[in-house]
């Protein structure tokens, strides 16, 4: 006959009452299987019935966090439970024959803990590429929501629904205030744009290519197209 496997999972805070219940069914205690992992140590609780094997496993416990016992549904628990404490540091609450770190006779503290330098450089160098790989990926989800962001509305349809929330005589001042705004600004550019400015009404003709202030505006006043000169000099200077 074949046994039937399976792994079912179980949190710290599940362990009393799902040990309640496989006590109530029928289950056998079988045994407390430790692994030290990255993440912590993994626990698995494995039960046997009518040829199923159900291991029951808690991921990534943590030193500081305690485990309460499962000895007073299943007092034979209490041997793997000291075992998982000396050997790998799990703190383990309520043992019914508790050795008290006494269980073992060991040289080094928490044996099982203990990794190899590769073993720490190969589980360094994992996490540094698990870590580049979840930035690449944020990345690329940060640049396709911008991607797939709504074009923002033109500021005027913005005004349109601003106003439209308004009381109805403060909207009407707004828009006025910008309508005159605009015909000033429009008007400012006409009497600017084109001109010498405030005093000159001469238009700028553009220079044809190549003939660089060809149709520049003539001087006002004076000879056509002679300089006045210094006065002093024309003094000086006999009349033709």
């Amino acid at each position: 006959m074949a046994l039937e496997t399976e792994f079912v999972p179980l949190t710290i805070e599940e362990l009393p009452e799902r040990a309640g219940a496989l006590k109530a069914q029928g289950w056998r205690f079988v045994q407390v299987l430790a692994v030290n992992t990255e993440d912590g140590i993994d626990l698995v609780y494995s039960f046997m019935k009518d040829g199923r094997l159900a291991n029951h496993e808690i991921k990534g416990v943590k030193k500081d966090v305690a485990v309460p016992s499962i000895t007073d549904k299943f007092l034979a628990a209490f041997v793997f439970e000291n075992e998982v404490h000396d050997l790998f540091g799990v703190s383990i609450e309520g043992i019914a024959i508790d050795f008290g770190g006494n269980f073992y006779a060991l040289a080094q503290k928490e044996p099982m803990t203990i990794i190899s330098p590769e073993q720490k450089a190969a589980r360094e160098k994992a996490r540094k590429a698990a870590a580049a790989k979840a930035a690449k990926e944020k990345a690329a989800q940060a640049a396709a929501a911008g991607a797939a962001a709504p074009a923002q509305p033109a500021s005027g349809a913005v005004l349109k629904e601003k106003l439209a929330g308004m009381d109805p005589e403060k909207a009407a001042r707004v828009a006025a205030a910008k309508d005159a705004r605009g015909a000033c600004g429009a008007a400012a550019a006409r009497k600017g744009g084109g001109w010498h400015g405030e005093g000159d009404r001469h238009p700028v003709r553009p220079a044809a290519p190549g003939a660089a202030g060809a149709f520049a505006p003539r001087p006002r006043g004076g000879g056509r197209g002679r300089s006045r000169g210094n006065p002093a000099d024309r003094l000086r200077s006999p009349r033709a």
